[in-house]
């Protein structure tokens, strides 16, 4: 509890001084009503009634509490567990509407994520651990999202993403050639104004490796107005309560994830291995609230259990598929509990 007491102190400070933060770059609901304009040809919105508020700006802290790690063994690098105290990181993101139009739009974005890694033994053998001991991981990135009506029912949803993943600091920048893309195309319908839902596929890593997977969108409110789903399945999907138009609760999961370059920069790994790509994916299972403070500025909350996916070193990246091709570390991470913070700059 200490170190949940530590948290709350310091995300209290980090929150007076920044403005910033990201749920998940395929967030669809972050475009606003497109009005008819001049009584021609009309054309769907891309949101349903009571839909969870669209975040522009934001500014966030994650924090894991403390577990087990195992770290598997290669040749003579032999194997090791450890106990890690917590990890944390701020997450910081802003989206911006380019185009918004009756018949098109178009939000550009940046994200950055950080999580460093605090150990409770001060003899680490394992080069990862040692890795992320000193080092921890960052991610940055670009991203956009297309919403294109094609009448009043039907619609095309694009988004990409480039992303750098890495051990890397500012003052010690990775290689672009490392940069994981991601995209996904749902076509969709809107069949009223508490209803949508859509078929497509994603290339993504947020099983921690280059995947290609099918995915379905789902948005709905209930008649009544005071329940709803919001989900983009399997990457994610919540039960939503509305409160009142100021005060949201869901309740659902996330799939988080990617890969990320984890270079020898401090010789932790035998020089046989110059660099090597750690794949990341977690399940989130979590509670979430989320209230204005005041107009457009939104308090999110978020609480649940960081169940463990993946966590395996890879020499190289490269499509796995459906082969059985061998990691060169297969590692596992005990679950553990975490809390999320965040401000955030909402559409109107």
């Amino acid at each position: 509890m200490k170190q949940f007491g530590w948290l709350f102190f310091l995300l209290s400070t980090t929150l007076l001084s920044v403005a910033q933060e990201a749920d998940t770059v395929e967030d669809y609901s972050m475009y606003g009503e497109a009005e008819l304009a001049g009584g021609a040809k009309r054309f769907c919105t891309s949101k349903v009634f009571d839909l969870s508020p669209n975040k522009l700006i934001s500014v966030g802290y994650d924090f894991q509490g403390g577990y087990r790690g195992d770290f598997g063994s290669q040749g003579a690098i032999p194997s090791q567990s450890a106990t890690v105290q917590n990890n944390y990181g701020l997450r910081l993101a802003a989206n911006v509407p380019v185009i918004s139009k009756t018949n098109i739009l178009l939000n550009v974005g940046a994200t950055y994520w950080e999580n460093f890694y605090s150990f409770s033994e001060s003899n680490l053998s394992h080069p990862l651990a040692q890795s992320l001991n000193k080092y921890g991981l960052r991610t940055m990135g670009l991203n956009f999202t297309l919403f294109k009506p094609f009448n009043e029912k039907k619609f095309l949803i694009v988004n990409g993403s480039a992303d750098l993943n890495g051990n890397y600091s500012f003052s010690d920048f990775q290689s672009f050639n490392s940069t994981k893309v991601s995209a996904v195309a749902v076509y969709g319908w809107k069949k009223h104004d508490r209803l949508m839902y859509g078929f497509g596929v994603a290339r993504t890593f947020r099983v921690g490796e280059t995947n290609y997977l099918p995915v379905f969108l789902y948005n709905y409110t209930f008649p009544s107005r005071k329940w709803g789903v919001e989900a983009l399945l399997p990457a994610r999907a919540a039960l939503r309560r509305t409160f009142s138009a100021r005060t949201l609760g869901f309740f659902g999961y996330e799939l988080e994830g990617n890969s990320y370059l984890v270079r020898n920069l401090s010789n932790e790994f035998p020089s046989s291995f110059n660099s090597v790509e750690l794949r990341r994916s977690e399940l989130r299972i979590r509670f979430t609230f989320e209230q204005s403070i005041k107009d457009f500025l939104w308090l999110s909350l978020q609480a649940g259990l960081r169940y463990n996916y993946r966590f395996n070193v890879d020499e190289k990246e490269f499509f796995r598929g459906f082969g059985d091709q061998a990691y060169l570390f297969e590692n596992s991470l005990a679950n553990s509990l975490y809390v999320n913070f965040s401000i955030n700059l909402v559409s109107p």
